[in-house]
């Protein structure tokens, strides 16, 4: 039977979603409905948490919205309410959850960049080397 709900669930993966990991910086377009008008509202934070998997994985991201308060949204991977999420910064963390950011403000609850050097940067980098310039 779990195979057969599997199978189903499948059909519902989407494709275009980025590779993000717990402490980098996304942005979520959300579909919000009011009445019969539909609009984009954008989500940005920080991801907490990314838990489950298949169809029914989830991320969790806390924003600090107006007067430092923080607002955390947990939205489902593959739903369509979700437009498109976009990687705006990546973050070296240690843990898998990163629940310990609830009670942190300013500085503190800042995490460190994790930089990738661009695949034509090790080209151009690998051609120096090698030609001696």
């Amino acid at each position: 039977m779990n195979t057969i709900v599997e199978s189903v669930g499948n059909q519902f993966l989407r494709t275009d979603i980025p590779n993000f990991r717990t402490g980098d910086t996304v942005r979520a377009s959300v579909k919000v409905v009011e009445g019969t008008r539909e609009r984009i509202q954008v989500f940005e934070g920080v991801v907490l948490t990314r838990r489950g998997g298949g169809i029914n994985e989830t991320y969790t991201i806390r924003r600090i919205g107006a007067n430092s308060i923080g607002v955390e949204r947990t939205f489902l991977l593959h739903s369509p309410r979700v437009d498109k999420i976009e990687v705006v910064r990546r973050a070296n963390v240690r843990r898998q959850q990163l629940y310990y950011l609830r009670g942190l403000t300013g500085k503190k609850a800042r995490l460190k960049e994790r930089r990738e050097q661009h695949p034509v940067g090790k080209k151009v980098a690998a051609q120096t080397t090698s030609t001696g310039a």
